[in-house]
């Protein structure tokens, strides 16, 4: 069994890549600035593969993720612990960020076919994520595809935790389970995206009036 913790393996404002080792579980994920790649992503859940996905490719970042149970399979654990690890790659890359500026907020709208979902998130030191999904039908029936639709929405609040981000998302429409919880992964990215994107008036600060993420 690997020591338990976190490893941190590289953090630049280009790339930043790190393995969490619990009894649980063990997750390596590497996110970076590079030209598009294929992504390697292992979850274990097919479904959360494709979310995942949909993620890097909103973002505009690659991003591998991959899931190692230590000792049984949880789903529940596997997208709560992948959104924690995540969340702490994304805050990281933001500060290494932070002296030249960045965003540090965003926020997204996107849709596919007749699903529509909005997503904002500020990395200001904030955990919290508020999620409302009972407008869209498609995100609240019990699965979707391979994944449990509760374990879909986990995986923002393990975000959330990880990155002591607040993130608000909403599905505004949806009918499909599919369609549902792809605008809501696409709008998160896009969100994500625009927190990334530089901004040399904040150089050295935080998002936060405060200044401080503490």
């Amino acid at each position: 069994m690997k020591p338990l913790g976190i490893i941190w393996k590289s953090a630049t404002s280009m790339a930043v890549s790190l393995t969490r080792s619990t009894r649980e579980s063990s997750i390596e994920v590497l996110i970076d600035d590079a030209p598009r790649r294929e992504f390697k992503l292992t979850t274990g859940i097919d479904f959360f593969n494709h979310m995942l996905e949909t993620l890097a490719w909103r973002s505009c970042l690659n991003i591998d993720a991959s899931y190692e149970n230590t000792q049984f399979r949880l789903t529940h654990v596997i997208t709560e612990d992948i959104g924690i690890v995540l969340g702490m790659a994304f805050a990281k890359l933001i500060e290494k960020r932070i002296p030249v500026g960045v965003n540090g907020a965003g926020s997204g709208i996107l849709g596919i076919d007749e699903a529509l979902a909005i997503a904002s998130i500020s990395f200001e030191g904030r955990s919290m994520a508020t999620l409302d999904f009972s407008r869209a039908p498609g995100c609240t029936v019990v699965q979707v595809e391979d994944a449990l639709t509760a374990d879909m929405a986990e995986f923002f609040r393990g975000f959330a935790q990880g990155a002591r981000a607040t993130i608000n998302i909403q599905a505004l429409s949806g009918a499909d389970p599919h369609h549902s919880w792809e605008a809501v992964y696409r709008s998160f990215g896009l969100a994500l995206k625009d927190a990334l994107t530089p901004n040399p008036w904040r150089a050295g600060t935080t998002v936060g009036v405060k200044g401080t993420l503490d």
